[in-house]
């Protein structure tokens, strides 16, 4: 069985997202900060009348926080059941994989990032790690929106 992903780039490490997921890519947007929320939440943006919670993905894979400029991009995903937007440092290109090709993240080394990630997979010779979107949503995230 195949999957198509989107890949992009964080912290110069590849990722991908199934594309299933994703709603839209934006031009970034300067985010409006909420008080009391997680240091990952970067803010809120407007999205068409909606109010988009902005995650700062590195800040969240627990790496230091993206530093956000004209040339990022905001991924728009569905995160648990809500809409969310991912703060990434580039958006690469769309990929299909078989989901054979999909391994398992290692166990020793990587850190509090493998709650994280669903598998790993080698594309154009880059290692990409796909991502678990329920994994990154959580209860002060969702309360933050």
């Amino acid at each position: 069985m195949q999957m198509e992903l989107i890949t992009f780039e964080v912290a110069d490490q590849y990722f991908g997202l199934d594309i299933m997921a994703v709603r839209e890519i934006r031009a970034w947007t300067p985010t409006t900060p909420l008080p009391q929320v997680p240091a990952y939440v970067a803010g809120v943006v407007n999205l068409r009348g909606t109010v988009l919670p902005v995650i700062n993905l590195a800040a969240r894979l627990g790496w230091k926080p993206t530093e956000a400029t004209a040339r990022n991009a905001i991924i728009v995903a569905q995160l648990a059941g809500q809409i969310s937007g991912l703060i990434v440092d580039a958006v690469s290109d769309i990929v299909t994989i078989e989901q054979s090709a999909l391994q398992a993240p290692p166990a020793a080394g990587a850190g509090q990032i493998n709650r994280f990630v669903t598998g790993l997979t080698a594309i154009n010779n880059r290692m990409v790690m796909v991502l678990d979107l329920d994994a990154l949503a959580s209860d002060d995230l969702q309360e933050a929106a």
